[in-house]
């Protein structure tokens, strides 16, 4: 299981263009989809939904410092892109440090009726945490290095077509992931793995940024076998307890498909999928890396398996560093983590099935 870190922070992306190479419908002419201000979207009919959406008003939360280098500003592009199709938008900047939530907050006074989250996982983790359960519709501009949660839905990496998403597509209702209360759209973590994005960080700092930095981070993290958790796990009222360095709990299909790991049938329940690294040593630790990489990673040799709407995770400490998303902060246990149904809602093309994500 400690090979899913190796893949997360430094595993080649794997391309499926068809997963993603959506057109808007006007390509022929070479346009985004000229709209008018007033332009909206119903909502699928379904339980909770149908709300009209009103575009008009439209604001940007950008994160200057995601993913790829660029030569172009995106935030600039896509406000001119959006006036293209006849609709105003508004850009807000933020960088780390900055308080995302309060950034949607002030759109959100502003008048803006829909929020768009233009960065990596994290940046869209965080919007989608400031507008979960409020009814404002998320469009996403995918500007990370891998891209999941946009990947999952179908939404496209170019800027332009991601804005033909925004102006022409229609919202969906989609599932989140909560721990102690803080929202995570795909994946959240216990143990080694926020531990590795931490010496990335410092990793990144001092060589730049790079796969050959990503991958020394992992042996860096690896190196230093540290005392392994011991944990109580108690899943929809049933009680389990581990020694183990790292737990990881998904909420993404799509990222599940990608490590090769099973756990479909929960999603399709609406529940959460955790995976439990066995208490097997620094060279068990690189088995299962290699394992998962080769595509030969079996349950109960490389990982323990546990499905539930609900999680609490109690132990002798009183704090743990976790990571949601790829953004690591330290919560106090009790760590309670929750599947959530249709509590966000997110822009997505017009021609994607309803599917588990």
């Amino acid at each position: 299981m400690i090979s899913m870190m190796v893949l997360m922070v430094c595993s080649r992306r794997v391309e499926f263009p068809a997963l993603y190479q959506w057109r808007a419908r006007t390509q022929s002419t070479g346009a985004i989809g000229k709209g008018t201000a007033g332009q909206r979207v119903m909502l699928p009919k379904r339980a909770g939904e149908g709300i009209i959406l009103d575009k008009r008003h439209i604001a940007i939360i950008l994160n200057p410092g995601s993913g790829r280098d660029r030569d172009d500003d995106p935030g600039e592009q896509a406000v001119r892109l959006l006036a293209e199709a006849g609709h105003e938008a508004k850009l807000y900047r933020f960088s780390k440090g900055q308080p995302l939530a309060k950034t949607v907050a002030r759109a959100l006074s502003a008048g803006a009726q829909t929020v768009v989250a233009a960065g990596g996982d994290g940046t869209i983790c965080g919007v989608a945490g400031a507008l979960s359960g409020t009814g404002v519709a998320m469009g996403v501009l995918p500007l990370g290095t891998f891209n999941y949660f946009a990947r999952s839905l179908k939404l496209p990496e170019d800027l332009s077509e991601a804005i033909g998403v925004v102006v022409n597509g229609r919202a969906l209702a989609v599932r989140t992931g909560t721990i102690n209360g803080k929202v995570f759209l795909n994946n959240t973590s216990v143990g080694r793995y926020p531990e590795i994005l931490a010496n990335r960080e410092v990793v990144y700092k001092r060589w730049g940024r790079s796969r050959i930095a990503a991958y020394w981070s992992v042996l860096k993290t690896l190196a230093t076998l540290r005392r392994p958790l011991e944990l109580s796990i108690d899943a929809d009222g049933e009680v389990h307890r581990y020694r183990t360095p790292l737990i990881f709990v998904l909420n993404n299909a799509f990222q599940m498909e990608q490590m090769g790991l099973e756990g479909h049938d929960a999603l399709n329940e609406g529940k959460l999928a955790m995976y439990i690294s066995p208490d097997s040593g620094r060279l068990g630790q690189v088995r299962q890396a290699l394992a998962l990489a080769l595509g030969i990673a079996q349950e109960k040799r490389d990982f323990l398996f546990l499905s539930a709407h609900k999680f609490q995770i109690t132990g002798r400490r009183r704090r743990h560093r976790i990571a949601l998303d790829g953004e690591r902060e330290k919560m106090s246990t009790p760590l309670t983590i929750e599947s959530h149904i249709d509590t966000l809602r997110v822009i997505v093309p017009e021609d994607y099935n309803r599917e588990i994500r």
